[in-house]
């Protein structure tokens, strides 16, 4: 990574493509290289100013004042252009405009209200881990085979949503995520089902095509009691199908990718199960499944000893941040039950940050229950290969070996 010192503020720059495969495919160089740049770095490329200590990042999450997301969380920036999809009432949008659906989501989506769910998904955790020993027997790939298929199986059902056309949730939320970045190759990649894909998510939001009881009805509950209007509610509904399968998919694999390759961590889980929140946590901070968000000043704003000027693009490295020794610790590269990863920023941080957090950490924990019960090791049975995107680390292909109890 090439950085330069501009001399008239003394602003670190750099020329690099954070979104140019070789980064997407191992990004901690390239983090590593702007947390010790400074506080603020240039990207000259796309002239937007990259945060990458946890310090920066977390501020400016939690400055929805001063960084707004209804510009877009994305590179684009809606002041000028257009959105390619209606503006999510959740990622894409500030008080007080962001606030009532945010409540009602909060609600639904809350502990108490998942209670119901958890006896349930820990059974179905069961069913789905039997199958897949006795069908692939010791060695498999773990990201269709369970990654993929577990909230595939749960979450839906939970919205309320047919079976039928399932499929395309993820290649949606692919790109939905790959639209955050540039208009790179992954981008157009995508372009060619974008009508095809979008349709069929929006007619899953409508209140005659959702479950009678779910979390899809329970959105047009509330707007039949006035807490949001009929014209939000499809809008919600949309933003639980768009961000609550992907990230999901992709946190599971972090967690057993990092099992697989620290097997005394996978040893003192079987010991501790209560731990199975605290390693999918640990597991978001380290390998970060949602890498950067953006946001846009709403007027000169100081941070880090540098103003952002108003109107400008920030991008915010929440993996570089997660890793930051700084707030970590010299071992911010170690996956570590003995840690308390609270306070990562692997979910976002403030107002905007991640409503369905507890539905993941329900899905983590009921997998990772019932794999520990069943497994008493997980190693690599092959070179995993990543998927890019511009905004998550996912992988394609985690091939495992899991060694029955």
């Amino acid at each position: 990574m090439t950085l330069t010192a501009e001399p008239a503020h003394d602003l670190p720059t750099s020329d690099v493509d954070p979104f140019c495969p070789e980064v997407l495919e191992d990004p901690l160089p390239f983090h590593a290289a702007l947390r010790e740049a400074g506080p603020v770095v240039h990207l000259r490329r796309y002239d937007v100013f990259a945060f990458a200590r946890y310090e920066q990042v977390r501020a400016a999450l939690v400055d929805w004042q001063g960084f707004q997301s209804a510009a877009g969380v994305g590179l684009s920036n809606f002041r000028h252009e257009k959105p390619w999809r209606p503006p999510s009432l959740l990622l894409e949008a500030d008080p007080p405009r962001h606030d009532a659906p945010r409540r009602v989501l909060q609600k639904i989506l809350g502990p108490r209200a998942l209670r119901k769910l958890h006896e349930a998904w820990l059974a179905d955790a069961d069913r789905l881990v039997d199958e897949v020993l006795d069908a692939q027997g010791p060695e498999f790939d773990a990201v269709p085979h369970l990654t993929e298929a577990f909230p595939l199986r749960v979450f839906p059902d939970a919205v309320g949503i047919p079976q039928e056309g399932r499929e395309h949730l993820l290649p949606y939320g692919d790109h939905a995520f790959n639209a955050f970045g540039p208009a790179n190759e992954l981008v157009e990649k995508g372009a060619p089902r974008v009508g095809e894909l979008s349709a069929w998510v929006a007619a899953q939001c409508a209140r005659e095509v959702l479950a009678p009881e779910g979390f899809g009805a329970d959105i047009w509950a509330a707007s039949d009691r006035g807490d949001i209007t009929p014209e939000q509610a499809p809008l919600v509904v949309r933003s639980l199908l768009t961000a609550g399968v992907d990230t999901t998919v992709h946190g599971l694999s972090a967690v057993l990718c990092a099992f697989a390759t620290h097997p005394e961590q996978w040893r003192r889980l079987r010991e501790e199960p209560g731990l199975a929140r605290v390693a999918f946590d640990e597991a978001v901070r380290w390998e970060s499944p949602v890498q950067t968000f953006f946001r846009t000043a709403t007027r000169d704003v100081p941070i880090g000893g540098h103003v952002i000027p108003d109107g400008h693009k920030i991008l915010m490295f929440l993996g570089a941040a997660n890793r930051d020794p700084a707030r970590w610790g010299p071992d911010a590269d170690a996956f570590d039950l003995a840690r308390d990863p609270s306070g990562h920023v692997g979910f976002g941080m403030g107002i905007h940050q991640c409503v369905g957090q507890h539905v993941a950490r329900l899905e983590a924990e009921a997998l990772l229950t019932a794999l520990a019960r069943r497994v008493e090791t997980i190693e690599l049975a092959g070179p995993p290969r990543r998927h890019l995107n511009n905004t998550l680390r996912a992988w394609e292909a985690l091939p495992v070996r899991l060694r029955p109890a």
